[in-house]
């Protein structure tokens, strides 16, 4: 017998960064709220998991101390070119790695400790009728005054819902892996390849977490992941070295598919939508993590003002976080779109790396367009 209520203050559809996050915050200013979220926890996903120090004020507001969770402190950074030109600088405000098995899993247990709701089912229908939502499960429905969604890149709850982003087949395919190796605590490095490139960070248990992205249309040349691995990633020399003298910590590699860089609505059917729910910048800039907290700080702060009735309707409500979300994160997008153009274009990606290399001050300035300041309180 299902006890869970089935009616709350706001309803958040995924248990990752964005949702948990989100969750927190409202729960410590008293509002009953329930987390639907479709794995259980811990659970590896596929991400880069470096994140900015931009949200760090954030997370211990929270009461999150990612360095306690043993978190790598991480402030210089590696790029490199499929014909191996490498070029490096500081990062400018720096950032840490820290994996989503741990981060995610300690975000579930301080939202069960701040008396949120979490439960294990798929989301299969959000109806909003009379001012209300209603959230059909597979196993229940719930009501709530507001809805965030927050459940991630692509889902079937996007076909439901008729997103216009998900009509469109994407050629994209992500792999993540964690080995053990020789790396630096304090680098993130990006090394691409042909058709492809590649984060590499060392995360709280000693681990290096790998992630790529790759056409699947180059992929699929091969046979499998090692044999794509050994005759076109491993063309990258920085890559090669990191795998070399290594142990794979996972069994098999995580892989998702159909990846979508398109443009997305932060609002749907009355809904507000954070993190990669909302919209994602290019991997190849890795703050998408950052992005997905502080869109759960930015729609949290608009939800306790709508409840305390500072914002008066809900049209003015979606409004509102369709502005900030716009002036936060537009720029960072559109910026991670266009290097990502840049890099897919293998002469190209070659002479922005000489003219990186002939003025040093280049790169930081492009980190910092897609970065944000380091997060207020409020």
């Amino acid at each position: 017998m299902n006890n869970t209520p089935t009616t709350f203050d706001v309803i958040v559809i995924g248990g990752g960064l964005a949702g948990l996050c989100s969750a927190i915050h409202l729960s410590k200013n008293n509002y009953s709220v329930l987390v639907i979220e479709k794995n259980e926890y811990p659970k590896h996903k596929v991400c880069g998991e470096y994140i900015s120090n931009e949200v760090l004020p954030y997370l211990n507001f929270l009461g999150i101390d990612v360095f306690e969770l043993g978190a790598k402190k991480i402030n210089q950074f590696e790029l490199s070119t499929p014909k191996n030109k490498l070029v490096k600088a500081q990062l400018p405000l720096g950032g840490f790695g820290i994996s989503r098995y741990c981060l995610d899993n300690e975000l579930a247990k301080k939202a069960i400790d701040n008396k949120v709701t979490i439960i294990q089912d798929t989301v299969e229908e959000v109806e909003f009728s009379n001012d209300l939502f209603s959230i059909k499960t597979k196993q229940a429905t719930y009501n709530s005054k507001i809805t965030i969604g927050a459940y991630g890149k692509r889902a079937n709850l996007d076909v439901k819902l008729k997103r216009k982003f998900i009509k469109n087949k994407s050629p994209f395919l992500a792999i993540k892996t964690h080995i053990k190796g020789e790396f630096p605590d304090d680098l993130v490095a990006l090394h691409n390849f042909e058709g492809g490139y590649c984060g590499v960070s060392k995360v709280e248990d000693d681990s290096i977490n790998i992630c790529y992205i790759t056409d699947f249309e180059a992929f699929k040349k091969y046979k499998d992941i090692n044999e794509f691995q050994q005759k076109l990633v491993f063309k990258n020399n920085a890559l090669k070295k990191v795998f070399q003298n290594s142990k794979s910590v996972f069994e098999t590699p995580l892989t998702i598919s159909q990846i979508s860089f398109e443009t997305k609505n932060p609002i749907e059917k009355h809904m507000l939508m954070c993190g990669d729910t909302a919209g994602m910048i290019h991997p190849l800039c890795g703050n998408g993590m950052s992005m997905a907290i502080r869109s759960a700080q930015m729609a949290s702060l608009l939800i306790i003002q709508f409840f305390n009735d500072d914002i008066k309707d809900r049209l003015t409500l979606e409004k509102q976080y369709l502005r900030e979300w716009n002036a936060e994160f537009k720029s960072r997008i559109a910026t991670g779109h266009f290097v990502a153009n840049l890099f897919s274009k293998n002469r190209l990606a070659e002479i922005l790396i000489r003219i990186v290399k002939s003025v040093p001050s280049i790169l930081p300035y492009i980190i910092k367009r897609t970065h944000g300041k380091t997060m207020t309180i409020e």
